[in-house]
């Protein structure tokens, strides 16, 4: 008994700890009112999922030469904007940097701004 007193290695920890809930399949305790429609405990607000401009439009080629159009898709400093911001599909945002990147080549379009 003296042992367990001295032990480094205790299981115990000093501070008081709420009880943990058991395991798999054991007991769990009650989750917060609301969920993803909102309510305490849920989603903030409610994302909508982005649509492609160009497959709603029903747009398929995309020319350098329309300046507008790229530079809606090009960022203050010069970065192409991505997929996840834009929500552009793939296919039209490969043919889209391709594009972005032709108007750049001949000067339609800024590779960087000055500051």
């Amino acid at each position: 008994m003296a042992d367990e007193t001295t032990s480094t290695h205790s299981t115990e920890h000093s501070a008081p700890h709420a009880p943990r809930p058991a395991g798999p399949g054991g007991p769990r305790p009650p989750r917060p009112a609301g969920g993803p429609g909102g309510g305490p405990g849920g989603r903030k607000f409610f994302r909508r999922k982005k649509v492609c401009k160009f497959c709603t439009e029903k747009i398929d080629a995309i020319s350098y030469r329309d300046v507008r159009l790229l530079q809606g898709f090009v960022a203050e400093r010069g970065k192409i904007v991505p997929r996840r911001l834009t929500g552009v599909c793939t296919r039209h945002q490969r043919r889209l940097s391709l594009a972005i990147k032709q108007s750049r080549n001949i000067a339609l379009l800024a590779f960087a701004t000055r500051y």
